[in-house]
């Protein structure tokens, strides 16, 4: 929930390098349509607390980090670009880690944690992944490939018969890579807020609160005529994970959650992840979420992450995500047939480079594989390399977007800082811009 998953490309929304949006087309999500109010008020709230450096040293002294290693990255280059989104005040905290072949060489944090207490940000805090979540279900699926309990080709009615209509002519493929064709049910009016100042306070009263089964949002699809014949088209839809939910628990007999965690939150340690279905709560250390309300900020940390399910409605660290993605690009989670077909993206996602769950991004240090996300209050980054040589995960938590050219600015220097050890202007190619990052929606 790309976190929210945000997939609309709605306005006031940050453009990053990440979350295979089509920004051509008008995306209705609940928390892109609060974006105009929830910028009503100026100014951030409350002092910014100073920088976390990289771990176990000061902000910006270049020490090396505390598992070792040669020192490989600009630790004060990558200080000073995670202060960035919080220093230009479109973010209230800003996290990062940059691993090669799976070692920590720089980890940071900027920002405030908590308006009401002031606490800083900490570099090992959790944040919802949003639309991340769709990069784990997908492995999940792929896995049951692998042990031939369905097939990539399979249609969706040979396993949920009634569940989608048009089922017959859409495939697992299909639904994993986005060309099925089905509504995206966060573009519903239910989830759209509509420049309403009322609206919005009614949702942050009473309907993040409100639980969703899988049936329902499929339902509330299924209201809408689909955009295009089954693998006519692309068209980022949070749909077709929430159909992929309710398939893995078809062919397992256990829900999806509870899946992702026996195949791949357990063995591999993950400690910080969890995929909760309807806990409003997120475990641990972490900075809170919040909307610019004209009234002040309004804290959007606590809400029903079943609006979101299999599509967007993770918990995680910068720490498992680079430990997730450099298990999954170096086959510790698929065999090679597997992988092979996660990264085959479909011509239809044009520059979005859709595979599997899983998309592909070209920048002048090399080819990255991963996912973004979004979920109201939080945006997440994932980035790995194929060839394991690094892997870059971040959160940053949207506020003030009043500026979006700018803060659009201060991500990319965040992202081509820890991909190539570069400012964006000084690269030959900085990284595509394939998707969204924004300050509010419910999944994307």
């Amino acid at each position: 929930m790309t976190g929210t998953t945000r997939d609309r490309a709605g306005r006031a929304e940050w453009t990053g390098p990440e979350g295979g949006r089509d920004r051509g087309r008008r995306r209705r999500g609940l928390a892109v349509r609060a974006v105009a109010v929830a910028l009503a008020g100026a100014g951030l709230v409350g002092a910014l607390a100073p920088v976390a450096g990289a771990q176990g040293a000061a902000p910006g002294s270049g020490r090396p980090v505390a598992d070792g290693g040669a020192d490989r990255v600009d630790r004060a280059a990558l200080d000073a670009a995670v202060r960035g989104p919080v220093a230009q005040g479109g973010a209230s905290a800003a996290l990062g880690l940059v691993a090669e072949r799976g070692r920590t060489v720089w980890k940071g944090a900027a920002g405030t944690a908590d308006f009401a207490t002031g606490a800083p940000a900490t570099a090992d805090g959790r944040f919802r992944i949003g639309s991340v979540t769709k990069t784990f279900v997908a492995t999940v699926v792929l896995q049951l490939v692998a042990e031939h309990r369905v097939g990539l080709d399979d249609p969706v009615e040979s396993r949920l018969p009634g569940v989608v209509p048009n089922g017959g002519q859409i495939t697992v493929r299909q639904l994993l890579n986005h060309t099925s064709g089905l509504f995206n049910y966060t573009e519903d009016p239910s989830f759209s807020f509509d420049e309403d100042p009322a609206a919005l306070q009614q949702w942050l009263d009473v309907g993040r609160w409100r639980p969703y089964a899988p049936g329902e949002l499929v339902g509330l699809a299924a209201q809408h005529p689909p955009y295009f014949a089954p693998g006519q088209g692309w068209h980022y839809s949070n749909t077709n994970y929430v159909v992929i939910g309710m398939l893995i628990e078809r062919l397992t007999g256990r829900g999806w959650a509870d899946e992702v965690q026996r195949r791949i939150i357990r063995p591999l340690g993950l400690i910080g992840t969890s995929m909760p279905l309807n806990s409003p709560f997120v475990p641990g250390p972490h900075a809170q979420g919040y909307y610019k309300l004209a009234s002040g900020p309004a804290d959007v940390t606590l809400l029903d992450p079943s609006m979101a399910g299999a599509s967007g409605a993770g918990i995680s660290t910068t720490t498992d995500l680079a430990r997730f993605v450099s298990a999954l690009l170096g086959g510790r989670l698929l065999a090679p047939a597997q992988l092979a077909e996660m990264k085959r993206t479909t011509p239809q996602s044009g520059p979005a480079e859709y595979g599997l769950g899983l998309q592909r991004t070209s920048t002048a240090c090399g080819e990255y594989w991963g996912h973004s996300g979004g979920i109201p209050g939080y945006t997440t980054l994932m980035y790995g390399a194929s060839d394991g040589r690094r892997q870059f995960t971040a959160s940053v938590n949207p506020y003030d977007l009043s500026d979006l050219p700018a803060a659009n600015a201060t991500v990319e220097a965040l992202v081509a800082t820890a991909l190539c050890d570069t400012h964006p202007a000084t690269a030959a190619t900085p990284p595509t811009a394939t998707g969204t990052l924004a300050a509010t929606g419910v999944v994307r």
